[in-house]
């Protein structure tokens, strides 16, 4: 019989460093030459991004396929014959490894300034050569950043500029016939997601490019991906319609929805050559379908979903073997690489010694009533075999804001929330107004509304879990990185639903986060004028919504974790709203972490912060944490 103890008090066979085991993974699949090849990011090597061709490892330490274009980086490898050509980290330049020799040799100069000049989106040039984009370090603050597009040559040669035809590009993509070339691009202050062009160049004798041409897109249309069909014509996911769908699009400029469905077969352009389709043949195409895999057809115009028990692909599936291969997760499935044939194949592990299923939560798509209408999330209840909760009580709940604002959740198995549940803590997952998957009329339900509507989404949804005697109303907590960290400080702020808040590497200052180039990097750095307002004419709503300015306003405490080399949100932000709580009587805990940018990619960081945050709900909702060092709060 399972024992009864008090919630957040249940020992789990799910430690720490299981859920930062499990982190990383696949990344960057392929198919070269009917071999399948992937990137696969490895936390127990400080992050390390190794190259993987047929479960062969190819990029081997101390080598580290990353690069900080729009510093979410981009596509970091292509193959060329026998050469690996891909981008290292620590110096941003551009290598070749020789798969023969294993002889690596750099293609690109290193730059005056570290890290100064940054490649990224390789892909294939005409005549062995590859093209990039460009980004480059014009002055002193972050967001001082010119792009080009450019080829490298694997001899070593100068770059050659091609093309700057808009401020942010994604590299051009040859023609099959090698007569064109086709790339994306859009300029301040749109983000891909608001409005990009579909540009097309002749290729000239000398392999130059010529004038470019828009063909598809615009200021209100964005083009997520491209891929050319035949010499004449490319398919591209656009949105003309609100819904990004699949069509043909012809050098002429004409344009054919292959199958008009109010469905998101695309998805938000953070890392520049993310892939949500691949052709298959015979008028089909494999498409990701709000992240779940599914075939679309032309000549009946229909959709038909493929391994539905996975219930979120990656943005890197590939044709491959008669099939499709992509990374992808269920909801008893961690994140693997897969291929999707007559079966299903998982071609990586699951986590090593994944525990019983009992310890696993399995989540619960949900619908929350708001006064704008429904707002989806994914609840995953305590689940633990060897106890249960008293009667009468209810469970500790945090709401888990995802980044982004435009990212979402899917409903999957995460050892990270496992790691809670199963200790008595419940998690509720929201895909607040702004996320992407449901349209570009609820991605838009954000315009000029962050820390409002994304604050009240999260608020119906706690309230909501109370409301159903599935949370504890006085031990409610809200998590979030980034943009979801934004929104975790600005509840924090603003309401009192919430008691606590882990708070991860987040924006609390939006005007000096943005104005004047601001604190971030240049790809942000016009965000804020779709999410707040353009300035200088809106700059109190900066202001007002900062969660820095309203410290004062806590409505509990409040635990910090942040990456010391983090450029989108850097720890100046943390760093000031800490300081302001000194002497202010709130508990409050600041951990920064070597070594780490945006995210956290180290094992020893994931634990670190893990542990932390458990210690952190336990002393304020009171409860024990055995096994966890106590974390130290200072008020």
């Amino acid at each position: 019989m399972p024992k009864i103890a008090s919630y957040g008090t249940w020992t789990s066979p799910i430690s720490a460093a299981d859920a930062a085991a499990a982190g990383g993974g696949v990344q960057w699949v392929d198919a070269v030459g009917g071999v399948l090849w992937w990137a696969e990011a490895r936390p127990a090597e400080g992050g390390r991004v190794a190259l993987v061709r047929a479960g062969e490892e190819v990029l081997p330490a101390p080598w580290n396929a990353r690069n900080r274009v729009h510093e979410y980086g981009g596509r970091p490898w292509v193959a060329i014959g026998d050469k690996l050509v891909f981008t290292h980290w620590d110096d941003q330049r551009v290598y070749v490894r020789d798969l023969t020799s294993g002889q690596v040799t750099p293609i690109t100069a290193e730059p005056d300034v570290p890290h100064g000049v940054r490649f990224g989106d390789l892909r294939p040039g005409p005549r062995g050569t590859v093209w990039a984009v460009r980004e480059a370090s014009v002055g002193a603050r972050r967001a001082d950043v010119s792009r080009d597009l450019v080829e490298l040559s694997l001899d070593g040669a100068a770059p050659r500029s091609l093309a700057a035809s808009h401020h942010f590009l994604t590299a051009p993509q040859l023609s099959p016939d090698g007569a064109h070339a086709a790339w994306l691009g859009w300029d301040h202050p749109a983000m891909p997601w608001d409005g990009t062009e579909l540009c097309v160049a002749p290729v000239l004798e000398d392999g130059s490019l010529g004038t470019p041409e828009v063909i598809a897109g615009g200021a209100t249309v964005a083009v997520c991906q491209l891929e050319w069909e035949s010499p004449a014509s490319l398919l591209a996911l656009l949105d003309p319609g609100g819904w990004w769908n699949l069509h043909r699009v012809g050098l002429d400029g004409s344009s054919v929805n292959l199958a008009p469905v109010a469905e998101e077969l695309g998805g938000a352009l953070w890392k520049l050559g993310s892939r949500w389709f691949t052709p298959l043949g015979g008028g089909k195409h494999a498409v990701l379908s709000s992240g779940r895999l599914a075939v679309l057809d032309e000549a009946t115009g229909t959709l038909s979903p493929l391994a539905p028990e996975l219930t979120q692909w990656d943005a890197t599936i590939t044709a491959y073997d008669g099939g499709v291969a992509g990374v992808a997760a269920g909801p008893r499935r961690e994140s693997a690489l897969v291929h999707v044939g007559a079966h299903v194949t998982e071609l990586t592990a699951q986590p090593a010694e994944l525990p019983s299923h009992e310890y696993l939560p399995v989540p619960s798509e949900r619908m929350f009533d708001t006064a704008d209408g429904p707002v989806p999330a994914y609840v995953y209840l305590p689940s633990n075999p060897d106890f249960t909760g008293p009667d009468g009580s209810a469970p500790p709940f945090m709401i888990h804001v995802h980044g982004g604002p435009t990212g979402r959740a899917y409903p999957t198995l995460d050892l990270e929330i496992a790691y809670f549940t199963s200790r008595g803590i419940g998690v509720a997952v929201v895909n607040y107004g702004g996320s992407t998957g449901y349209g570009r009329r609820y991605r838009e339900r954000l315009r000029e509304q962050w820390g409002l509507v994304d604050v009240q989404d999260c608020v119906a949804v706690a309230e909501a879990l109370v409301a159903e005697g599935l949370a504890d109303p006085a031990r409610l907590a809200i998590r979030g990185g980034s943009a979801g960290g934004f929104t975790s400080a600005a509840a924090m702020t603003t309401v009192r639903t919430f008691s606590a808040a882990t708070i991860k590497y987040p924006i609390l200052d939006l005007y000096t986060w943005t104005a004047d180039g601001g604190e971030t990097h240049d790809f942000e750095s016009r965000y804020l004028d779709g999410l707040i307002g353009p300035l200088p004419e809106t700059e109190p709503r900066y202001r007002q919504r900062s969660p820095i300015n309203n410290a004062g306003a806590l409505a509990g405490p409040v635990l910090f974790l942040q990456g010391l080399e983090d450029q989108i949100c850097p720890p100046e932000q943390a760093d000031r709203f800490v300081a302001s709580l000194g002497g202010r009587g709130v508990r409050h805990a600041y951990l920064t972490f070597e070594g780490e940018q945006h995210g956290f990619r180290k094992a020893e960081t994931i634990i670190a912060a893990l542990e932390a945050e458990l210690s952190f709900y336990g002393q304020v909702f009171g409860f024990e944490t055995p096994g966890v060092r106590a974390l130290d709060l200072r008020s």
